[in-house]
């Protein structure tokens, strides 16, 4: 029986296992990519959009919580995608789900962000 990692050694090798994962999201999944580089712009410009502190966390949260459902939606691909090539209708519904949490997710932000810049004036 292997013994458990605890302590601060358990916080290193959970985040380095969690930079692999986004490294692998990165070098793999094309809609994470352009989500990130989405983000990286959203992110800095969400500072300069917001005029109070949770302006400032719907921007930013919307933004980061997309790129959380893109993660989980590859996950669920990765996944079905081990457990066979052949097409099982399931299997294309747990894609299409993941997908569309992504979907909706991508309308939460436009509106959140749309809300924030119409109350701010910059639209209207």
């Amino acid at each position: 029986m292997s013994r458990k990692i605890t302590g601060p050694a358990r916080f290193y090798y959970a985040t380095c296992y969690s930079l692999q994962g986004i490294k692998a999201a990165y070098c793999n999944e094309p809609a994470f990519r352009y989500e990130s580089w989405a983000a990286l712009l959203m992110l800095p410009l969400s500072v300069f959009i917001a005029e109070t502190g949770m302006q400032l966390a719907a921007l930013a949260g919307t933004v980061l919580i997309v790129l959380i459902f893109e993660l989980l939606n590859t996950a669920i691909e990765a996944v079905v995608d081990r457990a066979g090539t052949e097409y099982n209708e399931l299997a294309g519904l747990a894609k299409d789900l993941g997908s569309a949490a992504v979907f909706v997710m991508l309308i939460i932000t436009a509106i959140t962000w749309a809300g924030v810049l119409w109350d701010n004036g910059w639209l209207g």
